[in-house]
């Protein structure tokens, strides 16, 4: 059997990884090597096409496979992930497959034209040494802390209208460490995302106060500076509340530790999204997962745009109350709320240090002030904007 002929059964006998087979690389390699000896026109044709969907993402061909099998959410991964039984049987699937993967990680361009008798030079591509099998046994025995398929290349994520989970290819990259002020409030948070990572029951968090102090910014800080010990962010808006349940039962056997994140939380008067999320902090079967939690933030402290009319309410004060206690669901609330002036220049240093600018602290405090009075109030956010156009001036 020649190298080719090994390669394309190989591919056509893929179990575990079969998705691969729909990669365009490897489509285009695998009619390459059930192309008819002597069609050499479509050889070439085969051959260029797998060179150029190679070349969309990198010229190694190594570091394509391996990023191709990493990113696998196969079946052997999912019970790996899952703490589920692996019997022989699979393990013995994986190994004969990673075997054929790690051929064609290794398959030079040479090879490659010798094999196909090609009469004309072609486009060639990179290689490097690599034990694909040894590096995917060493992820599997990471996967607590770096999971697998699209969970193992991105920490955050967004759903789209359908509910399935999409990455953010460039994430707010704010750390925990750069963030001045509200350390108390922030503290409460990081501690029962620090449980969380811990395997234990942590609680729903509302982030509630004054725009502008810094609610969201904690949560992505949070995601971004657990990252490697496991923890993923999903984001989602009020309209997808729906979505929780299927995607708690998407995330329950993931090794991983996964904040589903609500920004700026807000009901009006008979939103039907209001119930969802009523069942699912009240206690529902999914809401209770070891793995997940519920972050919410709200410029509201209960959540409620108080809209309601006492002639058409026979029972207003049931309802307000019904709807205020909502907020009483989540397992933990912090507070923030805007800054004092001492609060709101240190944090105004802070920015303006890290920035590099050199105003004297006199007259960086007095243009502090004076933006703030332009502005809604004192607030995290008033100094990151402050600060913003500071720059834009010097630099300009």
């Amino acid at each position: 059997m020649t190298l080719l002929e090994e390669i394309g059964y190989g591919l056509d006998t893929l179990v575990i990884f079969r998705q691969l087979r729909q990669d365009s690389v490897l489509t285009a390699l695998s009619k390459l090597c059930h192309c008819h000896a002597d069609d050499t026109t479509e050889k070439i044709r085969a051959y260029s096409d797998m060179t150029a969907a190679l070349y969309t993402q990198t010229d190694s061909l190594t570091e394509y496979i391996e990023q191709l099998v990493l990113a696998s959410e196969n079946v052997y991964v999912q019970r790996i992930g899952a703490k589920q039984p692996i019997t022989k049987l699979l393990t013995d699937c994986l190994h004969s497959e990673l075997k054929i993967l790690g051929k064609i990680a290794q398959l030079t361009p040479a090879t490659l034209q010798v094999e196909l008798q090609l009469p004309i030079p072609m486009p060639t591509w990179n290689i490097n040494v690599i034990d694909l099998d040894k590096r995917y046994s060493k992820q599997l025995s990471e996967i607590e802390w770096h999971g697998y398929g699209i969970y193992a290349k991105y920490h955050m994520f967004t759903l789209n209208n359908c509910g399935e989970v999409i990455p953010v290819h460039n994430p707010d990259s704010i750390q925990l460490c750069n963030m001045v002020g509200y350390q108390r409030e922030r503290q409460v948070v990081v501690d029962n995302t620090c449980a969380l990572l811990r395997g234990r029951y942590a609680s729903n968090v509302l982030l509630s106060g004054d725009a502008g102090t810094g609610k969201s910014a904690t949560i992505k800080a949070i995601a971004n500076t657990y990252r490697e010990q496991g923890l993923r962010l999903i984001e989602l808006n009020k309209e997808q509340l729906k979505f929780i349940p299927k995607l708690m039962d998407h995330l329950c056997q993931n090794p991983l530790k996964f904040i589903l994140f609500i920004d700026d939380l807000t009901f009006s008067e008979d939103d039907p999204n209001f119930g969802t999320l009523k069942a699912i902090l009240e206690g529902s079967t999914t809401a209770r997962l070891k793995n997940t939690v519920i972050y919410a933030t709200s410029n509201r402290r209960h959540l409620i745009k108080e809209t309601f009319d006492d002639g058409r309410d026979k029972h207003h004060n049931d309802t307000v109350q019904e709807r205020i206690s909502l907020s009483a669901r989540f397992g933990i609330t912090v507070t923030f709320t805007r800054p004092e002036k001492k609060l709101y220049l240190e944090i105004v240093h802070a920015l303006a240090k890290e920035s590099g600018l050199t105003l004297p602290e006199i007259e960086l405090d007095a243009q502090a002030e004076q933006f703030a009075m332009q502005k809604i109030g004192k607030s995290a956010r008033t100094a990151r904007q402050f600060i913003d156009q500071l720059t834009a001036k010097e630099q300009g």
